[in-house]
């Protein structure tokens, strides 16, 4: 199971938020998935997932997430990443800047017939905005 559970996770991780590949919301994301993070309140299921990657791609391009460690037990998989890419798009009502940004993350996700379905993360967002330039 762990090291199913662990190509899960990067799968969505690389193929639905880096790529945009929303035809596979459906194979890897649970009907009933939830993700309680401020930053999404109220996005729950499919479309919610759907909706984050469309969010992250307006505001970003070139986005890869680089796992620096994965462990997985029982019916959760935790990921300790950072999240490459580049401002192209607005970003809470600043202007593009185009620049590049590496930011620290931590993703738990929990498993349930065999998709992803709940999702807790960690973000270094002020980190991001420094290095974007837009918090000083």
């Amino acid at each position: 199971m762990s090291a199913d559970a662990k190509a899960l996770a990067r799968r969505a991780l690389d193929e639905i938020y880096a790529n945009a590949d929303l035809d596979l919301v459906d194979e890897l994301i649970h009907v009933g998935y939830s993700s309680p993070e401020p930053a999404h309140p109220g996005r729950t299921g499919h479309d919610g997932v759907r909706e984050t990657v469309r969010g992250l791609h307006a505001a970003f391009a070139d986005l890869r997430f680089e796992i620096h460690d994965e462990i997985a037990e029982g019916d959760k998989v935790v990921q300790r990443v950072t999240m490459h890419g580049r401002q192209t798009g607005p970003l809470m009502d600043h202007e593009p800047t185009g620049r590049r940004f590496a930011m620290r993350q931590v993703h738990i996700w929990r498993i349930a017939d065999g998709k992803l379905a709940e999702h807790w993360g960690l973000r270094d967002d002020l980190g991001m905005l420094t290095e974007l330039g837009l918090f000083p």
